[in-house]
């Protein structure tokens, strides 16, 4: 290698798009996002290779946040809508720390 010859690093998200960073972060937290939620959000969908088939669902005349594991009764029919705070996880133990909670069907 020559001398003062740099391997170009990678930049960050932060560094490269920090208006995308903070619009995301508004849009979380006019959503009704926790930063758990978000942070959860971001490391489910970087997670590599990683199937995140958990569907965390709202209810809609509660407002409770319940997450739908494959096989139970109501997991086919459950729809995920972002634009509601609905989003999947990769484990359960993911859903439990978001503060989700199991359905109980």
């Amino acid at each position: 290698m020559r001398q003062g010859y740099r391997v170009p690093q990678k930049k960050s998200v932060l560094l490269t798009a920090p208006g995308l960073v903070i619009g995301a972060v508004a849009f979380g937290a006019a959503g009704g996002w926790t930063a758990s939620d978000m942070l959860a959000s971001f490391t489910a969908s970087a997670g590599a290779g990683l199937s995140c088939r958990i569907k965390g669902n709202v209810s809609i005349n509660t407002g409770e946040r319940i997450f739908h594991v494959p096989g139970q009764r109501r997991y086919a029919e459950t729809k995920i809508s972002p634009q509601y705070g609905e989003r999947w996880f990769c484990t359960e133990a993911e859903a439990w720390a978001a503060g989700w909670r199991k359905s109980k069907s």
